[in-house]
């Protein structure tokens, strides 16, 4: 092995664990920092793998309202992506014990990051060389952005982890050789993986179509490797789908993701996505000229046009789900590779080729001043996503699950976010309103009612039943001992 690829293996092994050590920040949180709505909905599947048994064919989570899907949830299905990653979570952490299933949840989305960093440096180096997938390993491991999200409870960092390495595996198909097929049905797989955790991976393959393009033009059409390969990469999805239709209480109403308030392409959209979110969010602005310059940087031969076509593929993405990518700034997480790709040429471009237009010293300086702004711009944007700004619930739901019975079915309103209802570790309800009265739910089988707002449905019902615990943070209420 060269000295050079020593120096490249040295400095991979160093951004990796770097990118380990900024993502082990707060790892202890409770599930009640940022989004904790969605990785409070995806832990508790997991959970009740743990408490229920492992069947990945029924998986459920605590919420048994109407409240995701419209329809009544009696048994608490969830019906979204196939639970690959609940499954990953809940094995682990009843294999190894010691931490929660909560930081075993967030350490399996750090390890898929770590791997998706080192593909997303394989896939930048085979088409622009080791300097620029270096430098888009060390953005894609240290952008704030990228950080948070590569350590959420979520099944999105090992999507992204799956979508490279299928992108990557493709590529070494195509070259050919005695690997091929082995390489072909790891792409497969991957891409089957990819579509069952998310299936708005799907837009991350656009490149795909290109490199097809490239290699054999119209005449791609006519390969019956490629048509083999969509049905194989499709019918786990689509299998999936068709038997998840059986239980349609158990599916969100997700229509409301694509353009539910007809905001695309309005005003808002713009701002929303290109400003508040790439712009200000992920590019702390300052990666803005980075970035710019790494989409006018002239392509390589290899390269060509096929890390363009995968921007084309975040571009529709955003166009697409235009209601859920304006409302939810995790849903840019599919974006984040991308964007590391063309702020590592753009920083290429400046310090490593600039000499024959710029200043060197300058390019330089440039580059440190738009890196550095970047980073603590963004860093200032996204550190609260960490914050545990109501910890009453975790309180709350302590002392719940200390007192209540195990089989005990809560009412904890949190206006249907089921945070709140996770901390108690029971299944139940979490929102009440005029339409779900407690008197429906207690129908229903709600048997203890906590909250942490002293509401007037709060005082009413603390003037009904049990008062088993109360202090000026909570109250838990025994709905089975009217006073």
């Amino acid at each position: 092995m060269s000295k050079k690829s020593i120096l490249e293996y040295i400095l991979l092994s160093i951004i990796i664990i770097l990118s380990f050590g900024l993502r082990l920040h707060k790892i202890d949180n409770p599930v009640a920092d940022w989004h904790s709505w969605r990785q409070a909905d995806t832990s508790s599947v997991s959970r009740n793998f743990i408490k229920n048994g492992y069947d990945l064919l029924h998986p459920r989570f605590d919420d048994l309202s109407s409240f995701p899907s419209g329809r009544e949830n009696p048994q608490g299905y969830r019906m979204v992506e196939f639970p690959i990653y609940n499954f990953f979570q809940a094995g682990i952490a009843s294999l190894f014990g010691q931490k929660s299933i909560e930081w075993w949840g967030r350490m399996i989305s750090i390890v898929f990051s770590l791997f998706s960093l080192v593909f997303l440096y394989l896939i930048a180096k085979k088409y622009m060389g080791a300097k620029i997938g270096l430098l888009a390993a060390f953005f894609f491991g240290t952008l704030p952005f990228s950080v948070y999200y590569s350590r959420v409870i979520l099944p999105e960092p090992v999507m992204i982890f799956a979508a490279l390495a299928a992108i990557f595996f493709f590529a070494k198909w195509l070259e050919g050789g005695k690997l091929a097929a082995f390489y072909y049905l790891l792409s497969v797989v991957f891409v089957s993986l990819s579509l069952l955790l998310k299936p708005f991976a799907v837009f991350l393959f656009l490149p795909l179509v290109y490199l097809c393009w490239s290699k054999w033009k119209f005449t791609f059409f006519k390969k019956p490797l490629l048509y083999l390969y969509l049905f194989l990469a499709v019918l786990p999805f689509a299998l999936w789908r068709v038997w998840i239709s059986q239980y349609p209480e158990g599916i969100p109403y997700f229509v409301w993701l694509f353009n539910y308030d007809n905001i695309r392409f309005k005003g808002a959209f713009f701002r929303w996505i290109f400003g508040e979110r790439a712009g200000r969010l992920i590019l702390g602005f300052w990666g803005l000229p980075l970035f710019v310059l790494g989409i006018l940087a002239k392509q390589s031969k290899k390269e060509n046009w096929f890390f363009h076509f995968w921007l084309v593929g975040i571009l529709l993405y955003f166009s697409v789900v235009a209601t859920g990518n304006v409302r939810h700034d995790y849903y840019q997480i599919l974006a984040v590779p991308a964007i590391c790709i063309f702020l590592a040429k753009g920083a290429s471009l400046l310090i490593f080729e600039s000499k024959v237009i710029f200043n060197r010293f300058l390019s330089f300086l440039v580059f440190a001043v738009c890196c550095l702004f970047m980073l603590a711009f963004s860093w200032y944007e996204v550190r609260d996503f960490y914050n545990i700004n109501h910890p009453e619930i975790v309180e709350a739901g302590r002392a719940t699950d200390s007192l209540v019975p195990k089989s005990a079915k809560v009412i904890a309103p949190y206006n249907g976010d089921t945070a709140f209802l996770y901390q108690t570790n029971r299944s139940g309800w979490p929102i009440i309103n005029d339409e779900i009265s407690a008197n429906y739910l207690i129908s229903r089988g709600a048997t203890h009612y906590v909250s942490v707002n002293f509401d007037a449905q709060t005082l009413e019902l603390m003037e009904t039943y049990k008062i088993l615990k109360q202090n000026d943070k909570f109250v838990i209420l025994d709905l089975a001992s009217p006073k």
